[in-house]
Parts: structure tokens; sequence; C-alpha cells
């Protein structure tokens, strides 16, 4: 698993003298929040993969909870250790990080959201993710694609084990990846923060 490499690298950095047993707590609490998620792996929905990152931003979370630190100090970390992993690495992860934005209203483009809403409209577990595509150019200000989550595995997960004050934080990470795609987000609320529904909408920068 890729990302726990930026978690080392991050908590190394950030406290160098307690990283040590904080990743090796985080390491075994993982073991039991990931039989909570270990659907994501084989979901008919492709959003549910991003569940196992999630499961393990959770672990780090309680651990830093129970070690003392203060939620803005644990929301930094995270948001940090988020933004080091989704950062591309190359001017090639960039190009291809930017390559929808501007192929979006390509007919293999269109073709390949259908088939995608698809997949995403329909859960494939009871505690991952539900979305819809939205295509419409008058909704998605000209751009032709946005969408909505309707049901959020991050949030279901984060309320299972009683940490839901803390699911927002990975909300924050959407406008950076945006970013990355060369695209300003537009967004009126998430569930995480109470809405009915994570809206995304989009703006080409």
């Amino acid at each position: 698993m890729s990302y726990r490499t930026y978690f080392n690298k991050i908590v190394i950095q950030q406290y160098p003298d307690q990283a040590i047993n904080l990743l090796h707590e985080t390491d075994k609490n993982y073991t039991h929040i990931a039989k909570d998620i270990a659907f994501s792996k084989k979901s008919s929905n492709p959003i549910d993969k991003r569940l196992d990152f999630v499961a393990y931003i959770l672990s780090f979370i309680q651990v830093m909870e129970k070690a003392g630190f203060e939620y803005e100090s644990i929301k930094v970390c995270c948001m940090d250790i988020t933004y080091a992993y989704v950062k591309p690495k190359n001017k090639i992860q960039v190009w291809l990080k930017q390559l929808p934005a501007k192929l979006v209203n390509t007919k293999i483009a269109r073709f390949v959201l259908k088939l995608m809403d698809r997949k995403i409209s329909r859960k494939g577990h009871a505690d991952g993710f539900l979305a819809k595509l939205i295509l419409d150019k008058e909704q998605t200000y000209g751009l032709g694609y946005g969408f909505d989550i309707l049901e959020c595995g991050i949030c279901i997960l984060f309320k299972k084990h009683g940490f839901e004050k803390y699911s927002s934080i990975l909300c924050e990470v959407d406008k950076v990846t945006s970013d990355m795609a060369g695209l300003e987000l537009i967004r009126t609320g998430t569930i995480a923060n109470g809405s009915e529904k994570c809206d995304f909408r989009f703006k080409k920068k």
C-alpha cells in the first residue's frame, strides 16, 4: 500500500520523537478497522476502492487522539499526508490529471462517463458509496461534467467508529485534487457537514 510511504514521511517530519510508536500503533489499529472495509477491494462501485486509504487515516486519527493530540494538530497532519499522497510526482502525472477535463466533451469520454455512472449509481455494499454523474451542461457551468455523492462511505465508516467529527477533514482535499485537474471546485455542501449530499461542480481554470 503505497500511501503508507507518505504517512511515514510526514509523521517522522512532524513528530520525530513519537513517530515510531504512532505508526506502529496505527498499523495495529488498522487491522481491526480493515475488516469493515474488506468489501471495497471487490466492490462493483469503483469509488469504494478509496476506502482502504480512508481506513488507515481513521486508524491514525484514533491513535493520535488517544495520544492526546488536539483536533487541529490531527487535522493538519492528516491533510499534509493526504496532499503528499495525491500530489502528482512528475510532469507526466500532472498531464494525466489534467487530461480528463480537456477530453470531457469528446464522444469517447461521454461514452466512458455513462458507463461509469452505471457503476457508481448502484451500491456495491451497504457501507459504501452511492453517487450520480451530472452530464448536463446547464447544471455544470457549461463543463458537461459534475457529480453528487448521495451516500458517503467515509462518513459511514467514521460514524461506525464514533469519529464522525473528523470525517469532514477529507472533504477539504477535494478542492486540492480539483485544482490539480485544472478545475475550480464549486460546492454548496457535504454530507460530513450536515448536507443531504456532497455536490461536485466545476469550472475550468
